[in-house]
């Protein structure tokens, strides 16, 4: 699938240490399309190009040398970070998690920045964390467009939030109207 209009990176290079190769291509450019059912006699189908960003699986941490630091570096168009192995884990869940947006099980909810979906999910050790995805949506050449700008586990919980429905939003972006507000 060619994605010439999105301006993210579409198909991710793979990270390689010690020769171990970790595979980024479910993070690649997608088209992923929700079936809004709330209405039974219209149902509404909305088609978003998902794009996923360097903050889904690096992390910057001072916890590592200068030489584990370049080691670890990952280099993308915009910018660079280190590689994080626990957000490269987690972000193997993003294409489903992504996919299930419409559904009542996923949370969405507003962040400071964008949008945000939670979800429980283990990590690594086995531990249930609030999966934090932080995405963006807007229109970019007349295409519904979801930019996952980050994903990263919270420990501490989720806290209170303001709730949103996916469908308001990707109705509201279809019409041109204004995206909702916490």
């Amino acid at each position: 699938m060619k994605f010439n209009t999105v301006k993210e990176v579409t198909s991710w290079k793979n990270f390689i240490l010690n020769d171990d190769i970790y595979d980024l291509s479910h993070l690649n450019a997608q088209w992923v399309e929700y079936l809004d059912q709330t209405d039974e006699e219209k149902q509404i189908a909305y088609k978003f190009i998902v794009s996923y960003g360097l903050h889904c699986f690096t992390k910057d941490s001072d916890d590592v040398s200068s030489e584990e630091s370049q080691l670890l570096m990952y280099s993308a168009p915009k910018e660079s970070r280190q590689f994080n192995f626990e957000r490269y884990q987690l972000s193997k869940h993003l294409p489903s998690i992504i996919k299930s947006l419409g559904e009542k099980e996923t949370l969405v909810c507003h962040a400071g920045y964008g949008k945000f979906a939670t979800v429980k999910i283990l990590d690594s050790n086995g531990r249930e964390v609030d999966y934090y995805v932080a995405f963006a949506v807007f229109k970019e050449v007349k295409k519904l467009r979801l930019h996952v700008q980050s994903a990263y586990p919270k420990y501490e919980g989720i806290g209170k939030v303001k709730k949103v429905g996916f469908f308001v939003i990707a109705k509201n972006l279809l019409n041109n109207n204004k995206l909702p507000k916490p």
